[in-house]
């Protein structure tokens, strides 16, 4: 296995080169301070395993970890990280392991033993696949899409797993988004571009900098000075600011 870790700083990336070269077969092939310079280089190098901090400059490692999630081959990630608060939110991107800071070797050791034994399943795995009928790969993607249509997000001091289908709107706030269903409102840790990007969802829309709309929820449009619209949503007293940069693509999409 190849792999890199992404860590700005010195003795930490020295200690975890020492435990992998040492306690495994894995070859690390690069280091990284920063999460752009790690993007430039995965889109020119096969990588099967990435070492990454989440307060790394630039990219920091949750974000870095959706944007990998986007490519078609996505090597295995592996938090090692002081941050214990992410976990959750790591695990929901599908990370291999995430392993606290400071770590035991015996913690790192059985980490590295689970991702090789991991890479031998794989192969088996995707050798059989070859076998697999054309119809259950479909059941496979149809469940996968299933599933990938929900998100986790902060209500209090605990996760809320909803449909994206129930959101009304969001709202940005500063650094965090607000998410509004017809009864509730959750927090998303991520600014309202990104909550742009995890929902990639045809019917929400981009109506103002700071609100996405689910236009399904739409049940008037009222119009506004400068030629703007205020909406009012189903089943609820939420309104919603249509931006005068955004006034054309909401007609085009609205039929007005």
């Amino acid at each position: 296995m190849k792999a890199i870790i992404v860590e700005d700083e010195f003795p930490a990336r020295k200690e975890l080169r020492y435990f992998i070269e040492n306690k495994s077969e894995i070859e690390v092939v690069s280091e990284f301070t920063n999460g752009i310079e790690v993007l430039d280089f995965i889109q020119e190098n096969k990588i099967d395993v990435i070492f990454l901090d989440i307060n790394i400059p630039h990219l920091d490692g949750m974000l870095l970890a959706k944007t990998l999630n986007q490519f078609k081959a996505r090597p295995k990630i592996v938090f090692i990280t002081a941050y214990e608060n992410y976990a959750v939110d790591a695990f929901s991107l599908g990370v291999f392991d995430y392993v606290l800071k400071p770590y035991s070797e015996d913690r790192i050791t059985s980490m590295l033993d689970k991702l090789e034994k991991s890479e031998t399943n794989s192969s088996e795995i995707s050798s059989d696949n070859n076998y697999i009928s054309s119809d259950k790969k479909c059941i496979i993607n149809q469940n996968i899409e299933e599933i990938t249509h929900k998100i986790s997000l902060w209500k209090g001091d605990k996760l809320v797993v909803i449909d994206i289908d129930d959101i009304y709107y969001c709202e940005a706030n500063e650094r965090q988004t607000f998410i509004y269903t017809e009864k509730e409102t959750f927090i998303l840790k991520e600014g309202i571009s990104e909550v742009e990007n995890i929902i990639n969802d045809k019917t929400f829309f981009r109506t103002h900098r700071s609100y996405i709309v689910n236009l399904t929820k739409v049940k008037e449009i009222i119009p506004w000075f400068n030629n703007t619209y205020i909406l009012k949503l189903k089943d609820s007293d939420y309104e919603v600011t249509v931006s005068r940069s955004r006034v054309k693509e909401f007609r085009l999409l609205m039929h007005i």
